[in-house]
């Protein structure tokens, strides 16, 4: 080699350009790219929230303002296991309902409303049963009919007439439901129904007598100008105490002969032949017993009407009574072949049956 001339040198790791990575650092970082790949997890897929079905709108259908009046008209003589049967069935009682409307038969007149059950025989759901039908009586009056309650059946020996709220009962207002967010003592209204504040709760409570009691009440009430049908009656009901069996009978002082009627009875075997002289004593004084009642009962009458004064005679005229049966539909049994005008041995007949 020449003197002076620049002898070539081999290059070192550092002197090669950066552009040229070497392969251990080519090798270290694709080392740390595949870790942070594995470390890294990777991102969770949006939940895509399923959309509910739309169902259709629900519609209830408007209670109308009158639609429990029946309901909440005491059932007056029912006995209580048959209470939850009577409204086990959607009866309609739109006729009375209609009756308060403008231009109907109530309408803007003061009435009083009694319940009480017919059980009779109908057709429900393809076969023939005995049903409670409920009834409500509407007594159009400017005063309560009465605040007394009769309590009569055949078991028992006499009629009672006592107070209503011996037996928890009494008129209070009818509130319809579109007033019931009013305060109610600024409300005026002209229905009145007969409500019984007897808890059922305490039924088991009472004794027998008295629970019985119920079942025999009948909404009472004195037309002091009609003379009542058992006034003008002759017969005696008879229920004469004796072994095995009582005897009951009905004994007419007008139509039956007393030594006939009692000589039958021991031919039937109803009584024994020892006991009729006894028989026919007790026979007689219920008769005397009978006559005396009637008597007093006429006296009684014809002294309330002298004492009566003329607003109250033009009041009890113009009395009248409306007996509401259920209207047909497709969720009750027809009644139109059951409808009586009767109500009870107090009130008679009602002078129209809707």
């Amino acid at each position: 080699m020449a003197k002076g001339a620049k002898r070539k040198t081999k290059p070192t790791e550092d002197s090669k350009p950066d552009s040229e990575p070497t392969a251990t650092a080519t090798a270290t970082a694709s080392s740390q790219e595949n870790e942070n790949q594995i470390t890294k997890a990777p991102p969770k897929p949006k939940r895509v929230k399923a959309s509910k079905p739309q169902s259709d709108p629900e519609y209830f259908e408007d209670k109308r303002n009158l639609e429990d009046l029946w309901v909440e008209t005491f059932p007056v003589g029912t006995e209580w296991d048959q209470l939850d049967s009577l409204y086990d069935i959607k009866w309609n009682f739109s006729n009375l309902e209609n009756a308060f409307e403008e231009g109907g038969l109530l309408s803007g007149k003061k009435v009083y409303l009694f319940g009480c059950t017919e059980p009779q025989l109908v057709m429900h759901k393809g076969e023939n049963k005995v049903i409670c039908i409920p009834v409500v009586v509407a007594v159009v009056s400017p005063f309560p009919p009465s605040d007394k309650i009769g309590i009569n059946s055949v078991q028992r020996e006499a009629e009672e007439i006592i107070p209503m709220k011996q037996m928890k009962m009494d008129w209070v207002p009818y509130i319809p439901l579109e007033d019931r967010d009013s305060q109610v003592e600024r409300l005026k209204t002209e229905i009145f129904i007969l409500r019984c504040t007897q808890r059922r709760s305490a039924l088991k409570h009472l004794k027998l007598d008295r629970l019985k009691k119920y079942e025999y009440c009948l909404p009472y009430f004195y037309q002091p100008f009609k003379e009542d049908e058992f006034e003008q009656s002759t017969e005696v009901p008879i229920i004469y105490p004796v072994e095995p069996k009582p005897v009951f009978c009905e004994f007419d002082w007008e139509l039956d002969e007393l030594e006939e009627f009692t000589d039958k009875l021991i031919e039937a075997e109803e009584l024994s032949a020892d006991q009729k002289d006894a028989f026919k004593e007790f026979v007689k004084e219920k008769v005397r017993e009978a006559k005396k009642a009637n008597r007093e009962a006429r006296e009684a009458r014809k002294k309330a009407i002298a004492e009566m004064s003329e607003e109250a005679k033009a009041a009890f005229d113009a009395m009248r009574f409306y007996k509401f049966y259920p209207v047909q539909s497709t969720d009750a049994p027809d009644v139109s072949s059951v409808k009586s005008p009767f109500i009870n041995r107090y009130y008679g007949k009602a002078h129209e049956v809707l």
